[in-house]
C-alpha cells in the first residue's frame, strides 16, 4: 500500500470508536436508575455507584463480589452482567466482555444496547460480518430505544469499507450524512466519505468531500477559557482536516498550498499543546500556592504550641527546680534536633537553588542569544527587502527558522525537563516495536533534513521490539536527531540503525558525520553529576540540557547511554534499550 492510502486509512480509523453521546447517557441514567431496587445488596449498590462515576475497575470488582453471592436476588444478574460488559468493553478487554454481554437473557429491557455493544466489540476485533449482523438486526427494528442510529450507521460503513464492500458502505455513510446534525460528526462523516472514494482512487469525488471536511473544521468554534474534552476534540478535527489537505495538495505538486496548509496544520497542533502546558503550570502554581499557605498554617500552629508550652513552664516552675531543669532540657535536645533537620533542609534547598539559578542563567543567555540574533537578522532582512534582494532574503528566512527551531527545542526540552523534576511526567513501559517509533519521529525533521542537504537514512530491524515508555523515548529519538542535524555540516549523513551487542538489549544508534568532539568533552556528557555542559561550539545554540533529559529519560527507561566520537569525524549516539522477544 502506497504512503498516502496509509495515511488516509489511518484517519478513517481514528474515528471508528464508541463514543459517548445523549443516547448513551439517556441509557446510563435509565438502568442506574432501574437497579436502585436492589440496593440492598451492599456490593451491587457499590457497583452501580462506581458504574456512574465511570471507574471501571472498581465496577467489576464489585460487581463480581455480588454475583460470588449465592444468596443474591437472581433477578439482577442480567444487570451485573452487563455492568460488567461495559466496564470491561470500557477497558478495551473486549473478548471478555462480550462473554459478559451473551449471558444476559433476551427478555433483558436493556437487550438493544447489549446488541449494540457487541456489534461494537466485533467492529474492534475486526470480525466485522459478525458485527454487521447485530447492526443491520438493530437498525430494522422499530423500537429504538436507547440506540443511537446514526452510530449505527457509520459502524455498518466502516464494516463493509473494511470488507472492501465499498458501494455498501457508501450508501451506508450517505445515509447517516442524511441524520447527523452535529459538525464534529459531520466532519467526520465527510473525511470517511473522502476516503472511501480515494480507496477507490476516485480522487475527483474524494478531494471535494475532504475540502467540505475542512471548511466545516475552521467553522468549529472554540472556547477562551480552560479547555473541555468537547474542544480537544474540536481541535483534533482541525488537524486532521488540515492535514489532509496538505497531503492532497503534495499528491497533486502543489507544494506552496500544501505548505499553507501544513503549517496550519502544526499551528494547531502547537495552540493545543501550548494551552494543555499553560494550564498544567497554572494548576501546579495552584498547587504551590496552597501547599505554601498550608505550610504557614502549620508554623503558625507549631507557634503557638510552643508559646502554650511555655506558658506552661512558666506556670509550673515553683513545682521544683529539678522539673524545670528537666523540661529545659527536654526542649533544648528537640530544639537542637529540629535545627540539625532545618539546617540539612536548608543545605538541600541551597543546592537546588544553585541547580535552578544555574539553569536559568544558560536557558536564558541562550535565550536571548536567540532573540538577539533573530533581532539582527530582521534588521538585515528588512534592508534586503527594500533592495529586493530575492538570494539574501531567502538565506535569512532560512537563519531565522534555524534560530526559531532552536529555541523552541529549548523550551521543550526545559518543560519536560521540569515535569520530571516535579514528577508530573506520565510514564508506562510497555512493549514497543522500534522501527514505527523512529520512522515516525524522523518523519517530522524530513524539511530540516532537505533544507540542510543532509542525507538520511533510517535500517531499524523491523522485528525488533523494546521494552520502553513511548513518549519518553520519542523525547530521546527527537533530542539526539535534533543534536545529529544540528552538529552536521552540508551534505553530511544521518544514520539510525539497530544493533545487538549486550545481551537482553538492543542498541539504537543515531550516528552523523557531523562536528564531532573531544573525549574530554564525551566523558563530561556521560558524567551524571554535571547538570549542564559549556558548548564545544560557540556558534551553534544549545545548552546540554537536551542531553540530561535524554540521559534521564534513558534511566527511567532502565536503559543504557554511550557516546563514541571523535572531533572533526561524527558522533555515535547509543542507547541501550531492554528487548522484548516478539510472541508468537
Amino acid at each position: 500500500m502506497s504512503l498516502k492510502l496509509r495515511l488516509f486509512l489511518l484517519v478513517l480509523i481514528t474515528f471508528n470508536s464508541y463514543s459517548q453521546n445523549k443516547t448513551e447517557d439517556s441509557f446510563f441514567k435509565d438502568i442506574l436508575e432501574q437497579s436502585k431496587k436492589f440496593h440492598s445488596d451492599e456490593n451491587f449498590r457499590k457497583a452501580s455507584f462506581y458504574l456512574a462515576e465511570k471507574k471501571w475497575d472498581s465496577t467489576i470488582i464489585f460487581s463480581q463480589k455480588s454475583l460470588e453471592n449465592s444468596k443474591r436476588d437472581k433477578s439482577m444478574d442480567d444487570f451485573l452482567f452487563m455492568y460488567r460488559g461495559i466496564s470491561l468493553f470500557r477497558n478495551q478487554v473486549y473478548d471478555e466482555a462480550e462473554n459478559q454481554f451473551n449471558l444476559i437473557s433476551e427478555k433483558f429491557q436493556f437487550i438493544n444496547k447489549v446488541e449494540e455493544f457487541i456489534g461494537a466489540i466485533n467492529l474492534n476485533l475486526k470480525r466485522y460480518k459478525k458485527a454487521i449482523t447485530y447492526y443491520k438486526r438493530l437498525s430494522n427494528i422499530e423500537n429504538k430505544t436507547y440506540v443511537d442510529e446514526i452510530n449505527i450507521l457509520n459502524d455498518l460503513a466502516l464494516c463493509h469499507y473494511f470488507l472492501s464492500e465499498f458501494q455498501k458502505a457508501e450508501f451506508y455513510f450517505e445515509q447517516s450524512n442524511k441524520y447527523e446534525k452535529d459538525s464534529i460528526n459531520l466532519v467526520d462523516n465527510y473525511i470517511n466519505i473522502a476516503n472511501l472514494y480515494y480507496q477507490q482512487y476516485k480522487d475527483d469525488i474524494a478531494i471535494p468531500y475532504f475540502q467540505k471536511a475542512y471548511d466545516l473544521s475552521k467553522k468549529l468554534k472554540i472556547s477562551d477559557k480552560k479547555l473541555s474534552e468537547d474542544d480537544r476534540k474540536k481541535y483534533y478535527r482541525k488537524q486532521i482536516a488540515a492535514k489532509n489537505m496538505a497531503v492532497i495538495e503534495e499528491n497533486r505538486k502543489n507544494y506552496n498550498q500544501a505548505l499553507v496548509y501544513r503549517k496550519e496544520y502544526e499551528k494547531y497542533v502547537d495552540t493545543l499543546n501550548n494551552r494543555n502546558k499553560i494550564y498544567a503550570v497554572a494548576k501546579k502554581e495552584k498547587e504551590f500556592a496552597v501547599a505554601a499557605k498550608q505550610k504557614e498554617v502549620d508554623l503558625l500552629q507549631v507557634e503557638n504550641k510552643l508559646k502554650e508550652t511555655e506558658r506552661k513552664i512558666f506556670l509550673y516552675s515553683a513545682i521544683g527546680l529539678l522539673l524545670f531543669l528537666g523540661i529545659g532540657a527536654y526542649f533544648f535536645r528537640e530544639k537542637v534536633k529540629t535545627n540539625k533537620i532545618i539546617a540539612a533542609q536548608k543545605e538541600t534547598l541551597d543546592e537546588l537553588n544553585t541547580t535552578k539559578d544555574k539553569l536559568f542563567s544558560i536557558v536564558s543567555h541562550d535565550l536571548r542569544s536567540s532573540v538577539n540574533a533573530l533581532k539582527s537578522s530582521n534588521k538585515i532582512l528588512l534592508d534586503n527587502l527594500a533592495s529586493k534582494n530575492l538570494e539574501a532574503l531567502e538565506n535569512l528566512l532560512h537563519k531565522n527558522s534555524t534560530i526559531v527551531n532552536g529555541a523552541y527545542g529549548l523550551l521543550d526540552n526545559l518543560l519536560n525537563w521540569a515535569l520530571m523534576q516535579t514528577e508530573q511526567q506520565y510514564f508506562s513501559i510497555e512493549k514497543q516495536r522500534l522501527f514505527i517509533i523512529t520512522e515516525h519521529v524522523a518523519y517530522n525533521y524530513k524539511p530540516l533534513l532537505l533544507e540542510k542537504e543532509l542525507n538520511f537514512e533510517n535500517t531499524v530491524s523491523k522485528k525488533e521490539f523494546v521494552q520502553a515508555d513511548q513518549e519518553s523515548l520519542k523525547i530521546v529519538l527527537r533530542n539526539l536527531i535534533d543534536n545529529a542535524i544540528k552538529f552536521s555540516q552540508p551534505n553530511g549523513f544521518i544514520k539510525i540503525y539497530s544493533s545487538n551487542t549486550i545481551e537482553g538489549f538492543t542498541n539504537l544508534i543515531v550516528e552523523d558525520s557531523g562536528l564531532g568532539m573531544s573525549d574530554a568533552t564525551r566523558l563530561k556528557l556521560l558524567d551524571d553529576s554535571v547538570l549542564l555542559n559549556k558548548k564545544e561550539h560557540e556558534d551553534i545554540i544549545g545548552t546540554g540540557l537536551g542531553i540530561q533529559l535524554v540521559k534521564s529519560m534513558i534511566k527511567k527507561n532502565n536503559g543504557k547511554f554511550d557516546i563514541e566520537s571523535e572531533l572533526g569525524k561524527g558522533t555515535k549516539m547509543i542507547v541501550s534499550l531492554p528487548k522484548t522477544v516478539l510472541d508468537g
